[in-house]
């Protein structure tokens, strides 16, 4: 993929931020986002050349939105209480589905998508973590949204002052 995925990828925000005030709903979430997004990879490849252009964004929409109601109606029957947190945001899957269909990202190499994946499960069980850490040793702060955005700010700031005293060859 040669094209700037922070652009394309910025639909991740909203669920980043939301969906993090606990490890636990950032992991429900991510594993939701792997099996949406595997299971969709998998339908429109076997779609994508049986269709026409104009067809194959309206299968896109509805592969994406049928999958992503599947997992959703699972996630509930079997934990509601899991649930409840990310429910606003598992929505927002589907919708991501289609951008990166149309950004090339399923036709990219396996590795490239891999890293993608595994670099937003990271990003969200570790703000999750640290977002549940900081909640329970008294920071309120760190579980409402303003915290998350404060701190997804702070983690994006430590790694841009890392990456820059790191000489590069």
């Amino acid at each position: 993929m040669t094209k700037s995925l922070p652009l394309q990828n910025s639909l991740m925000l909203a669920p980043l931020i939301g969906a993090t005030t606990s490890w636990s709903a950032a992991l429900g979430l991510w594993l939701m986002f792997i099996v949406v997004i595997s299971a969709y990879g998998v339908g429109m490849c076997a779609l994508r050349s049986r269709l026409v252009p104009p067809a194959c964004l309206l299968a896109s929409i509805l592969l994406a939105a049928t999958l992503t109601s599947c997992v959703q109606m699972a996630a509930q029957a079997w934990s509601l209480q899991w649930h409840q947190p990310v429910a606003l945001y598992a929505g927002l899957i589907a919708l991501q589905c289609v951008v990166l269909e149309y950004n090339g990202f399923f036709q990219s190499p396996r590795l490239d998508r891999v890293r993608l994946c595994a670099a937003f499960g990271a990003l969200m069980l570790g703000l999750g973590l640290l977002r549940e850490l900081l909640g329970n040793g008294g920071l309120h702060l760190a579980t409402l949204v303003p915290g998350g955005f404060i701190l997804l700010g702070l983690l994006i700031a430590a790694h841009q002052a890392w990456a820059r005293s790191t000489p590069s060859h």
